[in-house]
């Protein structure tokens, strides 16, 4: 730990220029203002009072904490969690499937936020700590808290921030209460589910015996049928083998130097890993297009039963459940690229990427998959709240959760399967993105068109996938708060203890089928599937939002068919008898069964201070506290034993494993972690504060797991693997933020802020190229060449497909088809291995602004926000390398507008958020590690509230008003990705309160 950031001199200096900017403002003594955060509180009891209360409360506290509370009991301002944060400074969502799911804070994306539960450390979902909002219903919550600067007393691992979502106590609402909603919900892109889907939920409380006993329970079930359409390329890959080929075959935009080479204008790693000046070029290494049809139910609850034994000792006990279960059924089309020979013509772009490229061999595809996934969540807690005196407090509190998510619950499938049908009777094909929003494809067929038939259209392979994983979280909790009064310190009021033991135990496993049926079209098995299985669709309302698509797109058609009569169908014919060990079978666990675990436990200590007094006549309050963390990780797994890699089809290797390898890891560190805040009251409008402390966020968990993992299906290009590193220590920055805000009317303020974070051991993931002892590399080995030989001798073009063929005829084939590796002849396959490491530091800050104004007595106001961060943690296009980036960094927006009377309230809001880093990675990019970039979004939403009375409210929701898609690319616009449309959505209801 670094102290110098404590230092006295600098504390009193920050002290001094506060004090001395207020002595230029009119001052007017005030009385000390007692309270724990600095809380922004969004549509309290309607929206302009909800306003106004929350300039108040912003004013008189202190720290940097924001908050969201529902409008009244069982109404939120948004009725997904996400999209509600995102109404903060500082705050932008990520969204999956066109709405609201994880947050990022301050430009530190999901990962780097906690997620707490009534101040309880919640599971997450497999081996991430990212949190998924859209699986809680916003109904029985009451409250959201974001804690953007360090505080002592709450579960560290918010880097960026700590949300803690507060459900209603019953005691805090003493009397009858009770809410019941229900929704008629119409989501636009629907079109194999129902156009119209329920959504209801409902919320009662009571107390009794003198309100000393409170039971509440709240209810909710959502769902929603939608439709996903999309273009994907997998990945990008860097610097493939180009032929040679005529100057009127190719055209190379790249810049060139003065002797007219091109310029060496990109950063790649040379054979000791350090960075040389290097030329690049890109090509996809596929096209495809989707159409993903999702039914999602979503059921959340939650009990809670308190009871006051008398005027000191509170007993509260709680249950929390969520289950979320989504089915999808999704069809595909595309194109398969590989490079060297196989590429005709190409265009490059400035900046190397290819624009336009004829390519021949490798093939088609028309894909069918199916999914079934299940997330169950359960948390049973228990909270003692004890006041042994009136000026101590003791504070117990325990739960014990367990998170589960498995995408094998389909009783017939038991994994999520997908089924590749196609054909690789193919001349060449074309990939061009010249014009328009979306790249376009066209194959010339064998068949002297560019549609294939129903009747050409043959079996490539399938494959199941089993990933079930479960986490699990004890935790208990020991607060104590104290109120002294000392005669020689009266400036202390407040100090506060506490201790805490955190287990968090995470269980995956992995089963994986092989590519089932024979990969590849040799032999052809085009005849058992008939003509009238396949549907012929035209492309005239698909990605229509986007320039290019629509009945525009090229491929202007696809086929669709029946998944369960594609599997069926298959397994019936390709059995052992026919297609030997490729037979096809439906068992996600064929080939490989491993299982991995990681065991966190965290044991915690802290204590803090509350100080208030005056200064020329200037309110101080300071909040000082340390928190001491010990932890301890443990890493049992496996690691599948790969016995070689054998070339099964021309555009398909695989990796043949042998059992498993059982191995384990630990690791542990401790910290020390410091923090305060000062707010200085320097008029009866102004208001500044300044806080600095340490905050972390762990490694991620995946990062922790031991073992190695080697590609199942290392293709030419990406022979990869990963291994974990239980010694990470987690992210640790320093933090530093000062703000100011000047109240000028009754629930109307200004404020800006400045922050500072400076990250100490960040964690990056570093590469090197290894061998392992018997996996041999048929690539460019003597049989390869010869083969190739061969096909140019010939006057042949040596494509993939072409070698594979000679291949076979040469009989280096074994009975099942399949080429496998040379010992005697062949070289050692160079695998690029990669690892998360600690590194060196890295900065980040930002400025944020707030305005909010109310037009008094007119019923309209207005809100908006902006925050712009800046660092070293960029990522660099032209570095073809892993590099320290921060994924989520990004500039955002956020905008409010309102009408509301005593019948009335209408609320208009705007979200922004401009272009940011995914992260670093692509399924099927090469080893560099290229990134994924997302595009800058903007989207509008609306509601409307009529009341009919005091217990009845009318309401119309629309989400996504102007039809907003999504849009990734990699190291530029020019390198697409990703391009999605989900469409408006719209809701109806009725809310009952009484």
């Amino acid at each position: 730990m670094k102290n110098t950031i404590f230092q006295k001199t600098k504390l009193a200096i920050t002290i001094s220029l506060i004090i001395e900017l207020g002595a230029t403002v009119p001052v007017v003594a005030q009385e000390a203002l007692q309270a724990k955060d600095d809380v922004e509180v969004i549509a309290v009891s309607g929206i302009r009072g909800s306003l106004m209360k929350s300039s108040d409360i912003k004013r008189s506290n202190q720290g940097v904490v924001d908050s969201i509370v529902a409008e009244e009991m069982g109404k939120f301002p948004d009725t997904n969690l996400a999209e509600s944060l995102q109404r903060i400074t500082g705050v932008s969502v990520s969204r999956a499937n066109g709405e609201g799911s994880q947050i990022t804070v301050r430009g530190f994306g999901p990962e780097f936020n906690m997620v707490t539960l009534n101040g309880r450390q919640m599971p997450s979902t497999g081996f991430s700590r990212s949190f998924n909002f859209e699986n809680f219903a916003s109904e029985g919550v009451s409250a959201l808290e974001v804690y953007k600067t360090s505080r002592a007393d709450i579960p560290t691992g918010g880097l960026g921030a700590s949300v803690n979502i507060v459900t209603a106590r019953p005691l805090s609402q003493p009397g009858q209460q009770f809410s019941f909603t229900a929704k008629a919900n119409l989501d636009t892109s629907n079109v194999e589910g129902e156009d119209v889907t329920p959504e209801i939920a409902g919320l009662a409380s009571k107390t009794f015996l003198d309100e000393r006993l409170g039971v509440s329970v709240t209810g909710s079930y959502q769902r929603r049928d939608f439709q996903k359409q999309s273009a994907n390329i997998q990945g990008w890959q860097a610097n493939v083998a180009l032929p040679s080929l005529s100057s009127s075959k190719f055209s190379d935009l790249r810049p060139l130097d003065a002797n007219g080479e091109l310029l060496a204008n990109f950063l790649a790693p040379n054979a000791s890993g350090e960075l040389e000046a290097s030329t690049a070029h890109f090509f996809p290494k596929d096209m495809n297009y989707g159409i993903e049809d999702v039914q999602r139910e979503r059921k959340n609850a939650q009990a809670t039963v308190q009871f006051a034994v008398n005027d000191r000792l509170t007993l509260t006990a709680d249950y929390t459940m969520s289950n979320v279960v989504a089915g999808s059924n999704s069809i595909g089309w595309g194109i398969w690229n590989n490079f060297g020979a196989n590429i005709n013509t190409y265009q490059l772009d400035e900046n190397g990427t290819t624009l336009y490229a004829n390519i021949s061999g490798d093939d088609a595809s028309f894909t069918a998959s199916r999914s079934t996934t299940e997330f169950d969540m359960k948390s049973l807690g228990l909270n003692i709240e004890f006041e042994a005196r009136d000026d101590l407090k003791l504070t117990f509190d325990y739960h014990d959760s367990n998170a589960t998510i498995d995408n094998g619950i389909d009783p017939g499938l038991r994994s999520a399967g997908q089924v590749i049908l196609g054909s690789s009777a193919l001349d060449f094909k074309e990939y061009s993105y010249l014009s328009g929003d979306v790249p376009q494809f066209s194959i010339n067929w064998n068949n002297g068109t560019n549609q294939l038939s129903a009747g050409e259209i043959d079996s490539n392979f399938s494959q199941f996938i089993h990933s079930p994983g479960e986490s699990d979280i004890q935790q208990a909790q020991l607060d104590v708060e104290y109120l002294p009064e000392f005669d020689s310190l009266r400036s202390l009021v407040k100090l506060s203890a506490g201790l805490s033991n955190t287990k968090q135990t995470l269980i995956g496993t992995n089963g994986w089928s092989g590519l089932r049926g024979g990969p590849g079209f040799n032999p052809s098995f085009s005849a058992i599937f008939p003509d009238n299985m396949f549907t012929f669709n035209d492309t005239g309302n698909f990605l229509d939002q986007f320039d290019g698509g629509g009945a525009a797109l090229s491929p202007n058609y696809y086929w669709t068919y029946d998944f369960d009569e594609a599997v069926t169908r298959q397994a019936a014919y390709l059995t052992s008898d026919v297609v030997g060990s490729n037979e096809y079978v439906v068992d996600p666990y064929y080939t490989t069964n491993t299982t991995s675990s990681v065991e966190e436990t965290t044991k915690s200590i802290y204590i803090n201070s509350l100080w208030e007094f005056d200064i020329k006549d200037k309110y101080v309050e300071i909040n000082a506290g340390i928190r001491y963390e010990e932890t301890d990780v443990i890493s049992p797994s496996q690691s599948n034993i790969a016995e070689q890699v054998n070339w099964v089809a021309a555009s398909e290797w695989i990796t043949s494993f042998s059992g498993v390898q059982n191995v384990s890891n630990d690791g542990g560190y401790d910290l020390l972690l410091p923090m305060i805040d000062i707010r200085v009251d320097l008029s009866d409008d102004l208001v500044s504060r300044v806080s600095v402390g340490k905050s972390i966020t762990r490694a991620p968990l995946g990062n922790l797991l031991g073992g190695l993992a080697l590609s199942g299906s290392p293709k030419i290009g990406a022979r990869t693997g990963s291994r974990g590193n239980t010694n990470l220590k987690p992210y640790q920055s320093t933090n530093i933020d000062i703000s100011v805000e000047y109240y000028y009317e009754e629930g109307s303020y200004a404020a800006v802020g400045l922050f500072w974070k400076k990250v100490d051991d960040w964690i990056e993931t570093s590469t090197v190229d290894l061998t392992f002892d018997g996996l041999y590399d048929i690539y460019l080995g003597p049989r390869w060449n010869e083969a190739a030989t061969n096909i140019t001798t010939r006057g042949g073009q040596a494509t993939d497909t072409a070698i594979f063929d000679e291949m076979v005829a040469l009989g280096y084939a074994n009975s099942d088809g399949q080429i496998e590796p040379d010992p005697s002849g062949d070289s050692l396959i160079s695998w690029r291995l990669s690892s998360p490491e600690n590194v060196e530091e890295r900065k980040t800050n930002g400025l944020e602004v707030a305005f909010q104004h109310i037009f008094q007595e007119t019923g309209f106001g207005l809100a908006a926000n902006a925050t712009f961060v800046d660092g070293d943690v960029d990522y660099n296009p032209y570095v073809l390398a892993s590099q320290k980036a921060l994924s989520g960094l990004s500039d955002s927006a956020n905008f409010q507008a309102f009408y509301e009377d005593d019948k009335l309230s209408v609320r208009l809001t705007y979200a922004w958020r401009d272009s940011y880093l995914i992260g670093q990675g692509q399924g099927q990019g090469t080893s560099d590690n290229p990134p994924q970039f997302a595009k800058e979004y903007g989207q509008w939403d609306m509601s409307v509230n009529y009341d009919i009375n005091e217990n009845l409210t009318v309401f119309v929701e629309g989400i996504n008003l102007n039809n907003a898609t999504e849009q990734h690319y990699g190291r530029f616009e020019e390198q697409f990705l990703f391009a999605g449309q989900y469409g408006p959505r719209y809701s109806v209801g009725v809310r009952v309160s009484l």
